[in-house]
C-alpha cells in the first residue's frame, strides 16, 4: 500500500520532490567541492585498507571490498579521482533537475554503500534511507522535474508504454 502511494500519489510526488532536492543539493555540493578543490582519493583508500570495518569479534566484515580497494582502486586512484567527484556532481544534478531520477539515485546509493563499506558513516545511513524511498517511488519521484518529459521520450524511442507502471498491491 505504501509503495503504491509513493508511486502514484501526487502529494507523495511533492514530498519526494523535497527529498530529491535535499539529497541532490548534498550530492551536488560534495561533488562540486571535490571537483574544484583538488580531490585525491588515495589517502581515503589507504585509510580504508589500513582500518577496515570489523565485526564484534574483531574480524574484517567486508573482505572482498577491502581486496577491491587494495588491488584495484588504490593502484588506479587517478581514475577514482575523476569518477568520484564527477559521479557525485552528476547524481546531484540529476536529482535536483529530476532528470533520470531513479538512475541518479541508484548510482548515489552505490556510492553511499561504498562509503559505508569503507568505514565512513557520516550522513550515509540517512542518505541511504531517503535514497531507497526515492528509488521505490520510481517515476513519481521525478514527476515534478524533467522526468515528466524525459521518461516518456525514452519509452517512446524504446517502443514501450508511455504511462508509468501501475502496481497492483
Amino acid at each position: 500500500m505504501l509503495v503504491k502511494w509513493l508511486r502514484e500519489n501526487t502529494i507523495a510526488a511533492g514530498i519526494l520532490t523535497v527529498l530529491r532536492l535535499y539529497l541532490g543539493y548534498t550530492w551536488l555540493e560534495a561533488g562540486l567541492h571535490k571537483l574544484t578543490g583538488g580531490f585525491d582519493a588515495s589517502g581515503f583508500l589507504k585509510g580504508a585498507i589500513a582500518n577496515p570495518v570489523k565485526g564484534p569479534d574483531g574480524s574484517m566484515v567486508y573482505n572482498t571490498y577491502v581486496a577491491f580497494l587494495k588491488n584495484f582502486a588504490l593502484p588506479n586512484a587517478h581514475i577514482f579521482n575523476t569518477i568520484i567527484p564527477l559521479g557525485e556532481f552528476l547524481v546531484g544534478l540529476g536529482l535536483i533537475l529530476g532528470c533520470l531520477t531513479t538512475a541518479a539515485m541508484f548510482f548515489g546509493l552505490v556510492m553511499n554503500f561504498s562509503y559505508v563499506m569503507a568505514g565512513t558513516v557520516s550522513t550515509n545511513p540517512m542518505d541511504i534511507l531517503l535514497g531507497v524511498i526515492i528509488l521505490f517511488a520510481g517515476y513519481n519521484a521525478g514527476k515534478f522535474g524533467l522526468d515528466r518529459w524525459v521518461v516518456p521520450f525514452f519509452r517512446k524511442i524504446a517502443g514501450t508504454r508511455t504511462e508509468p507502471l501501475k502496481q497492483n498491491v
